[in-house]
């Protein structure tokens, strides 16, 4: 068996040049660009789950035909220790702790563990699940959510080697979660509102309420229920024909 899996995609496409289009072992190696080896194994597989082309509608499923084609999986997942999800959780809130991190000190604790794919799903499902999150319902085309995002990132000139830090613009709409981001190396007003013309043409329209963070871009004087906001950003909501809901400061 290949070290690494194909994808289901290439899996899928092994199982149609085999079953329909009647390829050899060999020519199908040489079109996916994978061994001889793989191809058998992937086809002994396929013959003890007695698959039959074209597969049947409930293995459209991923998930389905990955438990169908390797069994031996589920035994090593009901062995396999999980996680502490709320640990996970709360180590996520701390300043450059990534998800990639917290899985590669998992692997070290766990060989043999979930792949980092999996790892993600499966944090993502107690998420989903768990009592930490307070799931919002936002109609289509509502809201739209705005910020510079989190410490930048490096930029590096490549003619004269100079770093600079960009912000990240980020905006996200709140029922597709689709989602524009921009660096820039300013936060000042004129940078702020053409962010915002520019991820209205990206999404193709402007929803009805944007949702901006406390910045003095957006809003010269945070307060909870009467904010002050600034004279050019309301100008261009005139002009969009959209209204502004600054978030509400946080509590100290």
């Amino acid at each position: 068996m290949a070290a690494q899996r194909l994808s289901m995609r290439k899996l899928r496409e092994l199982f149609r040049l085999r079953f329909e289009a009647k390829l050899t072992t060999r020519s199908i190696a040489a079109s996916l660009g994978i061994g001889n080896g793989t191809v058998c194994d992937y086809l002994g597989r396929a013959r003890v789950a007695k698959l039959t082309w074209p597969l049947p509608a409930e293995l459209d499923d991923d998930a389905a035909l990955t438990a169908l084609l390797f069994p031996e999986d589920a035994k090593a997942q009901a062995e396999r220790p999980e996680p502490d999800w709320a640990r996970v959780h709360a180590e996520l809130k701390k300043k450059g702790v990534t998800k990639l991190l917290l899985w590669q000190e998992y692997l070290e604790a766990v060989p043999g563990g979930y792949q980092y794919s999996r790892f993600c799903e499966r944090y993502g499902r107690w998420l989903a699940t768990s009592s930490v999150t307070l799931r919002q319902e936002h109609r289509a085309g509502e809201k739209c959510f705005v910020d510079f995002s989190g410490d930048g990132v490096r930029v590096v000139d490549a003619v004269t080697g100079e770093v600079r830090v960009a912000k990240l613009f980020v905006a996200v709409l709140g029922a597709s979660n689709l989602t524009y981001v921009e660096p820039v190396f300013s936060e000042d007003v004129a940078t702020w509102v053409g962010c915002h013309v520019r991820a209205f043409e990206y999404f193709g329209g402007v929803s009805e309420v944007v949702v901006p963070d406390n910045l003095k871009a957006g809003v010269t004087r945070a307060h909870r229920y009467e904010p002050d906001l600034n004279p050019t950003y309301a100008d261009l909501a005139r002009h969009y024909g959209f209204a502004i809901l600054p978030a509400r400061p946080r509590r100290c």
